[in-house]
């Protein structure tokens, strides 16, 4: 089965953030991405759904505990 890609544009949709943010961390390396270039023209990058949740669940906080 072919892991699913996602778009960057649709990748910053799901994270509520603009588009460029998606850019940085994709260059921090944050962010794996594919690379389907087709020749010598800008590099069309997609991001594979695992990675994305990935992502997302590396920077989930957990809720304030508490206290009685």
């Amino acid at each position: 089965m072919t892991p699913r890609l996602l778009s960057v544009p649709a990748v910053a949709a799901a994270l509520d953030v603009d588009r460029r943010t998606v850019y940085r961390f994709i260059a921090a390396g944050e962010l794996p991405v594919v690379d389907l270039r087709t020749g010598p023209a800008r590099s069309r990058v997609r991001v594979p759904a695992a990675s994305l949740n990935d992502f997302i669940n590396s920077r989930a906080v957990a809720p304030p505990v508490r206290r009685r």
